[in-house]
This record gives C-alpha cells, structure tokens and sequence, in this order.
C-alpha cells in the first residue's frame, strides 16, 4: 500500500503523459484522497456547502489550532504537506475597484504591485486586521474565498496549478478543504496571475 502523504506532492508536470482523457475525466469524478486518513473531518462549513451545491469534489481536513500561530506554513506542517501546497487567503483594498481577496501559497509574501496591475488598480494595500471579519465574515486564521458576506474579486497566484490538489481554509480555524484547484477556480470564479513574492 502506498503511502498516503506521498500523492499531494505530485506536480502535473511530473504526472505519466500516457493517460488518455478518458482516464483522466474518470479520476475527476472519483473522491480525492486526503493527504493523512486520519485528518479527515465530517464538518461541513459554508464553504464546503458551496463546493456541494456546485458538485464539485474535496475533503475536509482538520488540524489542531493554536491561537498564536496562525501562519500558513505552520497549518502546512501539521497537515503534512509543503507549504507551497497550502494556500492562504488575504483581503485586500485598491483605490479604484474596492477591496479583493489574493489567494497566495503559504510560504509566499503577497505582491502588491503584481495585484494591483492583476486587478486594474494604481496601488493596493492589505486591510488592517480588525476590518477583515467585517468585511468578509471570517476571523484571521479562517478565511476562505468561499462564502465571503460580499461577493468580492478573487485573485489566485499562478503557481496553484502546478499541484493536483491543493489545501485552501474550509472558512473556520482548524478545518481545510482538499481540492483539485480548477475546481476552487470554478468556485470562486478567480484570476490566476503571479501574486506570490518570495
């Protein structure tokens, strides 16, 4: 039996080139195995209920929280997956088109200036913490693109592509969804642009 944690680090370009598309639309409609079977969690959030509503695939993965660390590689970590892998989602605000959320890997700094040429902005800048729940229903350590309590533009770095699946937050501290990233593209309806600053 293979090692479980071995299949979320698999990049598309490393897969074999010799399945048909037949074979790979079958696989899209199969369940996605988790990178532990034993972080599997039954809990359903908005988020999650959208990817239903939209019968699209996932898992919801659980960690343990700790309140004072809440960064992105330190959930990576407890999930056993690279950091690169977890993508973490921060709310920002242009000066023309009003506030966006930039969906960047975990391990990865924001680009600004890449955001704003991205959402047709002259200068963007994150908001400050104590508007993020506000503004999106979600506190620090829990937001999610899904289900936000405003529709807002969704920016994702580029790089999600280059994973079969990606771990995104469920939209509560302690729960991540497990998804193919075209599938979160189609649900949040994103722009994929270079946004990660190392």
């Amino acid at each position: 039996m293979k090692n479980p944690i071995s299949s979320p680090t698999i990049r598309r370009d490393e897969a074999s080139s010799s399945a048909d598309t037949g074979d790979k639309l079958q696989q899209r409609n199969q369940p996605i195995s988790p990178p532990h079977p034993m972080i599997k969690a039954s809990a359903k959030t908005n988020a999650a209920r959208i990817l239903d509503r939209l019968k699209l695939p996932y898992q919801v993965l659980k960690y343990d929280v700790d309140p004072d660390d809440l960064a992105a590689d330190s959930t990576a970590a407890k999930l056993g997956l690279p950091p690169e892998q977890v993508f973490k989602t921060l709310v920002a605000r242009g000066d023309r088109q009003g506030v966006c959320l930039a969906v960047v890997p975990g391990h990865a700094q924001l680009d600004l200036k890449a955001l704003a040429s991205l959402a047709g902005e002259r200068k963007v800048d994150t908001v400050p913490l104590k508007d993020v729940q506000p503004l999106t229903g979600y506190i620090r350590g829990g937001v999610t693109a899904l289900g936000t309590k405003k529709t807002y533009p969704v920016y994702v770095d580029e790089s999600m592509l280059t994973f079969d699946q990606v771990a995104v937050s469920a939209g509560k501290r302690g729960l991540m969804l497990w998804l193919a990233p075209q599938d979160y593209l189609t649900a949040t309806q994103a722009t994929l642009g270079p946004l990660a600053r190392l």
